[in-house]
């Protein structure tokens, strides 16, 4: 009977534990997504990616391993909403700070892990002077922190004490202060969980030791969108692009000017485009100034209402094309110095442009530009010389007002009357004759 239970025992318990063994077997990576330094547009789309990447490849957690100063909002909210529709379970690693847009970004997750030592908190926007943004943006950010904290089963007062210094909580924060937590502190009022180390966070969420992990990396395309966006490639994207556009105005059919202005603008709104700085109504506003440019140069020249139209319209798309979806007081004027600094890099290279151009030795050589000078000191003349019409006497087939035509022989020649008004009829004597310039004065009627 022993023998007999034991072996019911185990026919039982070995198929368990195979059962066991091959769900372990069969149980996904995590991936492993750093948001590191500041928060910037550019992170969004690598953050969008990582996230359809460990669905795609069945993870079975993503864990966001966070330590930021903060940055755009926008960027957060974007990276925020990736993280709440994902459909693998994510949470957030908090290795050393969570400030501001790093804190939104946390509580967004679904479960928050900090090592000794770490903050999160000092979520109030901020203007590009350091100063609070108005309450526009931080009633907007205080509602987003406080939605994400009651989805989490939060206390909301605690998140919104992180935007609001006037929010008092007690034991916790007194009011005039604003909310940031440490890692005790946190732990305490429940918003956190205390792990040694990255291994004991990935042990607090049951990922298996052994499992098999993916540290994600930007990819090239990434890397080129968040440098073709960067404020100090935009301005020279932007004057390229201008240059090219003005040298193939004034040059048309070269072609190579204008192919590489074009480019240099795509490039600035394709990579705004795709980081959500940029929308289809700035590339609108932006292609409706250059239409009134070109009327202004084609069609009405010389500087009217259509001129001043398209230099709005192209100088508004821009800066709408640098202002994200909430700008702050610090976008504004970045968005500024982006835009000042293609004027100024346009206006000096173009006057550098007009000033080395024409002595170029190598555009002359292809023939684009005229390296010898015409003048008399060099020996060019615009006709051959006619020392044998001076001193001529013929008529004036037309009034001289000072020019005309004149009659000398039997040949009609286009004069000037050195004495101003000559009537039709009067006679004239050649006094000068350089080239196809010839001068007259009247001639007394007793001398013909």
């Amino acid at each position: 009977m022993r023998a007999l239970r034991s072996a019911l025992v185990l026919g039982i318990a070995l198929p368990v534990v195979a059962s066991l063994t091959t769900a372990q077997t069969a149980s996904g990576p995590v991936y492993r997504v750093p948001i590191t330094g500041t928060i910037e547009l550019g992170l969004a789309p690598f953050v969008e990616r990582s996230i359809r990447t460990a669905e795609a490849e069945g993870a079975v957690a993503i864990l966001l391993e966070i330590d930021t100063p903060g940055g755009r909002v926008d960027a957060a909210e974007r990276i925020a909403d990736a993280v709440r529709d994902s459909g693998v379970p994510v949470y957030a690693f908090i290795d050393r700070r969570a400030f501001s847009a790093g804190a939104l970004i946390s509580l967004s997750t679904s479960r928050i892990y900090m090592r000794p030592g770490s903050v999160i908190g000092a979520a109030t926007p901020v203007t590009g002077q350091g100063e609070k943004a108005p309450e526009k943006i931080v009633s907007a950010m205080r509602s987003e922190m406080r939605a994400l904290a009651e989805e989490a089963g939060l206390d909301p007062a605690v998140a919104e004490a992180m935007v609001d210094e006037s929010i008092e909580i007690e034991g916790v924060v007194e009011a005039g202060r604003l909310l940031t937590l440490t890692t005790e502190e946190a732990v305490r009022i429940g918003y956190a969980e205390e792990v040694a180390d990255l291994p004991g966070a990935l042990e607090r969420i049951g990922v298996e030791r052994g499992a098999r992990q993916v540290a994600m990396t930007t990819n090239w395309a990434e890397a080129l969108v968040r440098f073709l966006s960067h404020p100090v490639v935009a301005p020279f994207l932007l004057s390229l692009g201008f240059l090219g556009l003005i040298a193939e105005i004034k040059t048309p059919g070269l072609g190579i000017p204008g192919a590489a202005g074009f480019l240099a603008l795509s490039l600035f709104f394709g990579s705004h485009l795709i980081l959500g700085l940029a929308g289809w109504e700035d590339l609108l506003v932006f292609g409706a100034g250059v239409a009134f440019l070109l009327v202004e140069a084609f069609v009405a020249p010389g500087f009217t209402v259509f001129g001043v139209l398209g230099v709005i319209g192209v100088l508004g798309g821009l800066f709408m094309s640098l202002l994200g979806g909430l700008p702050t007081m610090a976008d504004f004027a970045q968005a500024g110095g982006v835009v000042t600094a293609t004027l100024l890099m346009v206006i000096v290279t173009a006057w550098a442009l007009l000033r080395h151009l024409p002595y170029s030795a190598r555009l002359a050589e292809r023939g684009i530009l005229l390296d010898t000078a015409t003048d008399r000191e060099t020996g060019y003349i615009s006709g051959p010389a006619r020392a044998d019409l001076i001193g001529k006497v013929g008529v004036a087939v037309t009034a001289l007002r000072p020019s005309g035509v004149g009659l000398f022989d039997g040949e009609r020649l286009d004069v000037v009357a050195d004495t101003g008004w000559v009537q039709q009829g009067s006679p004239i004597e050649i006094v000068t004759a350089e080239g196809y310039r010839h001068v007259v004065r009247p001639v007394p009627e007793r001398s013909t």
